[in-house]
């Protein structure tokens, strides 16, 4: 396992902390724009993810790894499909404790 350059788990709202980074965070697909999906993070704020998702149509939710370009933006490397249900309640809160008591435990 390659951990040299390690993607944090964000939210939206941690997604300020991590700007120039690499980072990890699931979205609700809201709609596709021209080179960018909007998207709803899992507390329920918004995000943009930059770059072109995979050929084929994205599932409801869906997860990208990238580098934080604003602190409401992500530029894509990669998109994963995570089907139409999501537990958005305990995906925010793992995104909590890895950036907070817990992160030593996180890449």
């Amino acid at each position: 396992m390659d951990t040299s350059n390690p993607a944090v788990f964000v939210n939206a709202e941690l997604l300020r902390l991590y700007v120039g980074r690499r980072v990890r965070a699931v979205m609700q697909v809201i709609r596709s724009d021209a080179g960018a999906v909007i998207g709803k993070s899992t507390d329920e704020k918004q995000i943009v993810v930059k770059g072109l998702p995979p050929p084929g149509p994205l599932t409801n939710f869906v997860e990208v790894i990238g580098i934080a370009d604003s602190d409401k933006s992500i530029h894509a490397e990669i998109w994963t499909n995570f089907g139409d249900s999501i537990d958005t309640f305990s995906y925010n809160k793992l995104c909590q404790l890895a950036n907070g008591e817990f992160k030593p435990l996180f890449l």
